[in-house]
């Protein structure tokens, strides 16, 4: 029979109990030996339920920490821009590079510069006296390349001879020449334009011009309704109309402080009298609630008949804007025909040959394919006159029958103008417009047949604007 307990276990001190079968613990020390750590004692867990006791119908998730994203503190993003600086900005001009070369063989330009055929191919500058005067009428595009050179220059071309012929001939006949310039895009019509005022500024004349038609019709002004006016309602803008008188001052002051009133305008705000100084009368008009009632007594004053006035230059760029509807709005929210709008009216009236200026004069437009819009009727209008004057009347357009957007009163005014169109440049002018850059030092390479028949044919076969892209703009310095 077997012992109860082994050997080993007998050398074992006796534990009590052993013996009824009662197992009692034996705790072993909770240091390890030889350790001078203090006793840390775990917090006990808690009991975790096992899936077994748990709704497995009902999922308790975790929900995790929330972003938090600090916010940042107001940064110093500088002054902002100004009212009206960054518009300002953008039709900055810059008329003169010190960094180009003078040209000694360009000369100024004179009265009868633009009217010398002999001069056709020529380059000439302007003088600072003009620069200032086609500044004040914004004739100058800040798309140009004038910031170019070293003054300002232009290129003398046939057809602005032809132009300034033009203008000359209805002077010495007492009348007024009513001329369209249209065109390839970029192929000069905006320099021809300012070539006429050149001419005008030189020969003593007086200037209106409007930089751009888009201003008079994008609903950009204030406007009112003209007492009295029906049938249509007549509407004036009276701050375009003080910012217009302000820049015929600047340009004709000298003309305007010769020039003496044939009448009087007591219902001006300022009292103007017989014989005072038409310079008077535009200063009457101080803010923009009297602006409209002076520039129609300074209208009156420049075609009152028998009062040896000078010839009239009046000038519009962008003209397809002025051929639709405007963006402006009548009482009963009725968008209004831009030509009743009483600035668009007087030059649609002056250009379709209902006002005549008593020297003579020119009204000369301009049109434009880079922003215009599209007018139907304003097209079909300049190639019914480019046909009679070109004699085809054959070829003679005829309107689209299936197409109803042609306005009749677009083609009342275009009806009897003259059209001149401005595409493209000879040979002998972009030689002498390519010497004259390659003299600057803006084009560096010998200027020869090879050379020109390069960039006139790079450009399009002569236009201007695409010979100045292959010559000028796309040039490594």
């Amino acid at each position: 029979m077997s012992a109860t307990n082994c050997l080993r276990c007998l050398g074992r001190p006796a534990v009590a109990g052993a013996s009824r079968g009662v197992i009692v613990p034996v705790f072993a020390p909770r240091t390890a030996p030889f350790s001078t750590t203090a006793v840390q004692n775990a917090m006990p867990g808690k009991p975790q339920k096992s899936m077994e006791h748990q709704d497995r119908s009902v999922r308790v998730y975790r929900a995790g920490k929330k972003m938090k994203i600090k916010k940042k503190g107001n940064l110093d993003r500088g002054k902002p821009p100004a009212p009206g600086e960054r518009k300002a900005f953008r039709k900055k001009i810059v008329l003169s590079n010190d960094n180009a070369l003078p040209v000694p063989w360009v000369t100024e330009m004179v009265a009868g510069s633009l009217s010398d055929r002999k001069q056709v191919g020529t380059i000439v500058s302007l003088p600072p006296v003009l620069q200032d005067q086609l500044r004040a009428t914004e004739a100058f595009q800040p798309t140009q390349t004038w910031g170019l050179f070293r003054k300002p220059s232009t290129l003398i071309r046939q057809e602005s001879v032809d132009l300034i012929g033009k203008m000359e001939k209805a002077v010495e006949n007492k009348e007024t020449a009513r001329i369209v310039l249209t065109g390839e895009k970029i192929s000069g019509k905006s320099t021809m334009l300012l070539q006429a005022q050149s001419h005008a500024y030189l020969n003593n004349w007086i200037v209106i011009h409007f930089p751009d038609a888009q201003e008079l019709i994008n609903g950009s002004t204030e406007y009112a309704p003209i007492p009295n006016t029906e049938n249509p309602t007549l509407y004036m803008q009276q701050n375009y109309c003080l910012k217009l008188l302000q820049s015929i001052k600047k340009a004709n002051e000298k003309i305007f402080a010769k020039l003496l009133s044939v009448s009087s305008h007591s219902e001006l705000p300022q009292n103007i009298t017989v014989n005072q100084p038409l310079l008077s009368l535009i200063n009457a008009a101080k803010e923009a609630e009297g602006a409209w009632p002076v520039f129609q007594a300074l209208w009156s004053e420049l075609n009152a008949q028998g009062a040896n006035r000078p010839p009239i230059l009046l000038s519009m760029d962008n003209l397809p804007h002025i051929m639709k509807i405007s963006e402006y709005r009548s009482a009963s929210f009725d968008k209004i025909h831009a030509h009743d709008l009483a600035l668009v009216k007087l030059f649609t009236d002056a250009l379709g040959g209902n006002a005549r200026f008593p020297s003579g004069g020119a009204v000369i437009a301009a049109t434009n394919r880079n922003n215009g819009p599209r007018i139907p009727s304003m097209e079909l209008a300049l190639k019914q006159r480019l046909a009679v004057q070109n004699g085809d009347s054959e070829g003679m357009p005829v309107k689209d029958p299936y197409f109803k957007g042609y306005d009749e009163r677009v083609e009342k005014v275009l009806k009897t103008v003259e059209v001149m169109e401005v595409n493209r440049i000879g040979k002998k002018e972009a030689r002498g417009l390519m010497e004259y850059w390659a003299a600057s030092g803006l084009l560096r390479t010998t200027v020869d047949e090879q050379a020109v028949s390069e960039k006139w044919t790079l450009g399009g076969g002569g236009v201007l604007g695409e010979m100045e892209r292959a010559a000028l703009l796309t040039m490594k310095i």
